[in-house]
């Protein structure tokens, strides 16, 4: 290869070497390189993704094609941390879904293929892969957030799919992994206050990668989210949806209020969402 060649490439594989706790497959995973003028920063959505600008040099990057691990022999996938960290109870039944796992995986993107460098596709079946793992997974891991932040993940990368790709449905399937994404950010909070599941398994919240909105950026979500992909037909449980994203929002404020470490901008997001929720609910009472 020569120097030109390197200095184009975008990722590596890590000197790291990782042991598959399902299948015993010994792998290195691929790596963003980063620097370089690789990664050029856009602006963020209100879904707290951070979009980025191509680059002359290197074109189009994607950084969260490369966050999940994925054994690329059985397909066992999760975040870097929790990867080696599977229970023997989570093993036995990720070994026992192993071929459904690959087949599923395969109705969406047929030639996948996780040996050679990632693409989008790979990407997205990277963040499929590891909602569905992390039902391997017991309490003490936080899975529940984990999967709602890789439904999401999944429906942004489904996003640059369908602007490559138009017409192939991706941004129907980018529809309901936010619909996901909805009932999982939501389900891990009721989990939490009911004492069934915490979040402390969760250590970087994200939800991009660029940076962590702890907390707070769960509790933005969950209403954000709410709000914009929750209940829509029947206007019952609209309105009930849109009280709940409030009474969220408003947790978020009270926290807000007592800690100068708060993001402001998040703040400033949530009181937007607040207000578009209140005129929506005012309009139904009319």
């Amino acid at each position: 290869m020569s120097i030109e060649e390197r200095e184009l490439k975008v990722s590596f594989l890590s000197k790291k070497e990782y042991t598959c706790p399902v299948c015993g497959e010994i792998f290195h995973k691929e790596e963003l390189l980063s620097g370089g003028g690789r990664l050029i920063a856009g602006p963020m959505t209100d879904e707290l993704h951070r979009l980025y600008e191509p680059s002359l040099k290197f074109g189009e990057v994607y950084p969260l094609i490369y966050q999940a691990t994925v054994c690329p022999e059985c397909w066992y996938t999760a975040m870097d941390a929790d990867f080696p960290l599977l229970p023997e109870k989570g093993c036995s039944l990720a070994r026992e879904d192993q071929e459904k796992r690959k087949t599923d995986t395969n109705l969406i993107f047929p030639d996948i293929d996780f040996r050679q460098s990632r693409g989008l596709a790979e990407g997205v079946a990277s963040q499929y892969l590891a909602l569905r793992c992390y039902e391997y997974f017991d309490k003490d891991f936080s899975p529940t957030i984990k999967q709602g932040l890789a439904s999401l993940r999944a429906a942004w990368l489904l996003d640059d799919l369908d602007t490559k790709a138009p017409r192939q449905h991706y941004d129907w399937l980018a529809l309901l992994f936010r619909r996901k994404a909805q009932f999982l950010y939501n389900e891990s909070i009721r989990l939490e206050q009911i004492g069934k599941e915490t979040l402390s398994g969760m250590k970087v919240f994200g939800p991009d990668t660029d940076k962590n909105y702890a907390y707070e950026g769960v509790l933005y979500l969950c209403a954000y989210l709410r709000y914009k992909f929750g209940p829509q037909e029947d206007p019952g449980e609209r309105k009930s949806a849109l009280e709940d994203a409030r009474r969220t929002i408003a947790k978020m404020f009270g926290m807000g209020k007592s800690s100068r470490e708060k993001p402001g901008p998040l703040l400033e997001q949530a009181r937007h969402v607040y207000n578009a929720i209140n005129k929506e609910l005012a309009e139904s009472d009319a």
